[in-house]
């Protein structure tokens, strides 16, 4: 059986004792402590995952990236490249988890779609979940996988430049959904970026928001309602996501997919985000 947006830590033992060809990626990830995610991993993980790092092998800070803000999308072909390096194949399913309620996992599982790869899944609820299932962790250095040659398929998700957002911005085939926490969103602290507040027009939809106590995504039918309430009539399909730098931006992306609302190649993502936007103090700004 192949997943390709969440599967239960009860699916995932299942899976691995089937033999089913598997890679899993543990995402782990810190903004204010970049080391402290691979400290994490090293410390305890699910056996035979390997460590996706945020800023190294999720962004491209070179200033070859394929967007602006915090954290650059890498090109395909650079992600491609990496991919190979720790030996992804196309007939693999991948799992990706973290222990940070899906926040940074969703980046490497909307990237995975990005380069043409269908069956990726979020591990929901992460590690605690996996732990809380039975399932058993390691610690130590990453595998030694055998290097593939990964070839980039048609994109799943859809990318969406800065520039569309400005030419599209107050018109209503365009909906702009902030994933940031309601301080920042409003402006009344910025602990990150530059500038404070928000690009005009936006909702506000917190992507934790989208959680259970419990840290899994809310049942489909709760998201639905939520997500109906938000838009109050706009279409599904205009919805453009975004946050900060374009990682927290996803888990809402997963939960309009659960929701039956649109997939990942139905809505965009603007991965330069709110960190890119307000790089340039020409483009309009909003407070409150």
């Amino acid at each position: 059986m192949n997943y390709d947006l969440l599967i239960s830590a009860e699916q995932l033992l299942a899976l691995g004792a089937s033999q089913a060809p598997l890679m899993i990626f543990d995402c782990t990830f810190e903004l204010t402590d970049p080391a402290a995610g691979h400290n994490k991993y090293l410390e305890s993980h699910i056996p035979g995952s390997g460590y996706a790092d945020l800023d190294k092998a999720l962004s491209d800070k070179t200033g070859a990236g394929v967007s602006g803000g915090r954290h650059p999308l890498p090109s395909r072909e650079t992600f491609a490249a990496w991919l190979s390096s720790v030996g992804l194949q196309h007939d693999m399913q991948a799992v990706v988890y973290d222990r940070n309620g899906a926040n940074y996992c969703g980046r490497l599982w909307w990237m995975l779609k990005w380069a043409g790869h269908k069956n990726v899944a979020v591990l929901n609820g992460g590690l605690q979940a996996w732990q809380a299932a039975g399932g058993a962790v390691t610690s130590g250095a990453e595998p030694t996988n055998t290097p593939s040659n990964y070839v980039l398929g048609e994109p799943l998700t859809a990318l969406v430049a800065t520039q569309t957002v400005a030419d599209n911005l107050g018109r209503p085939i365009q909906t702009l959904i902030d994933a940031r926490g309601a301080p920042r969103f409003r402006g009344e602290v910025e602990p990150l970026d530059p500038v404070a507040g928000h690009i005009p027009g936006a909702l506000n939809r917190p992507f934790n928001q989208n959680m259970t106590a419990e840290g899994k995504f809310k049942p489909a039918a709760e998201l639905k309602a939520e997500f109906e309430a938000l838009l109050a009539g706009r279409e599904p399909a205009t919805v453009v996501h975004h946050c900060g730098s374009g990682v927290s931006a996803v888990p809402n992306i997963i939960a309009m997919q659960i929701a039956g609302l649109a997939d990942a190649s139905q809505v965009g993502l603007y991965a330069g985000s709110w960190s890119d936007w307000c790089s340039d103090p020409s483009r309009p700004m909003a407070q409150g």
